[in-house]
């Protein structure tokens, strides 16, 4: 008896504990896995609306519990790497994606863990997690208002460009109507000019202010503030069609206004074009610019 006891030494009977308490928890597991199945398999032949009472009437378990149960055994009946765990622990992982949970479960040395400290530490992951979401959406959110901040300081540039070169046409034009004397034309041209040098003044401020609005971090334009630049007089005339199509329903006049709409949309985009070659390409901006007071003077005939 004494040789007997002086062979076991401590360690051995730990080893021995830890053994039976593996053991005892792959039965504990297995038998709830095989009583999910056959909740299961029960539950296909109740008829609907007296589950519950099935449940109290034969196995004593809530709903809760049993669905704990049927989803155990639909999670881990083919898991080896989960096959360790206390029923507890199963339960509480459930909470973790599948796709998810082998790893999670290694990374972590689940089976070491008590119950109370696996909850805990899912509980952390979810809060990590939902930090990290909104982190995401965060940055998601900046990129998209620096994209339209980019946006919008280009399209002023543009702007920018082609009301400088109608300034210039219009100094041209004043320098012109100075040399024959043509009072009524000098003071028509000049105050074309003003107001586009005013526009020009203007359109540098809002630069300089998206030109700031990109250096700062993180930018934060409400929405309404990024809108496509229409001339004044455009969006004027097309305010007034709007206007006249909701009063009247006329069909014509509402295919009339969308179609102008779109032509005034291109022709930016045309001039904006022109612009383009007239900085890359000089020597071949008259040409272009030619066609194109070529095809509006067509227009123009057409439409008479």
């Amino acid at each position: 008896m004494t040789t007997q006891i002086m062979l076991r030494s401590p360690e051995v009977i730990a080893a021995e504990i830890r053994s039976i308490d593996q053991q005892a928890r792959q039965y504990v597991l297995q038998s709830a896995i095989d009583i999910g199945r056959k909740l299961k398999e029960a539950k296909e032949l109740v008829a609907h609306g007296e589950w519950g009472g099935w449940l109290q009437d034969n196995v004593n378990y809530s709903q809760s519990t049993a669905n704990n149960f049927m989803r155990v055994s639909e999670e881990y009946e083919n898991s080896q790497t989960l096959a360790n765990l206390s029923y507890t622990q199963a339960v509480a992982l459930l909470s973790i994606p599948a796709e998810e949970r082998e790893s999670f479960a290694e990374e972590n040395k689940v089976e070491d863990l008590s119950t109370r400290e696996l909850q805990t530490l899912i509980k952390e992951k979810k809060a990590l997690e939902k930090q990290l979401k909104k982190a995401n959406e965060q940055t998601e959110y900046e990129r998209m208002e620096r994209e339209k901040v980019e946006s919008s300081l280009a399209e002023m540039q543009k702007q920018n460009g082609m009301n400088y070169e109608l300034a210039e046409r219009y100094k041209s034009d004043l320098e012109a109507a100075h040399k024959i004397g043509d009072v009524d034309q000098i003071n028509a041209i000049q105050k074309k000019l003003n107001e586009k040098e005013s526009e020009l003044v203007d359109n540098q401020k809002r630069i300089k202010e998206l030109e700031k609005l990109l250096k700062a971090k993180p930018i934060d334009i409400p929405a309404p503030e990024i809108i496509e630049k229409v001339p004044e007089d455009v969006e004027k005339e097309l305010a007034q069609l709007r206007e006249q199509v909701k009063r009247n329903e006329n069909k014509a006049m509402a295919k009339f206004a969308v179609i102008f709409e779109t032509v005034v949309k291109d022709f930016d985009n045309l001039l904006g074009a022109l612009y383009e070659i007239k900085t890359t390409a000089p020597d071949e901006h008259a040409r272009f610019l030619n066609a194109v007071s070529g095809l509006l003077g067509r227009m123009s005939e057409k439409a008479k």
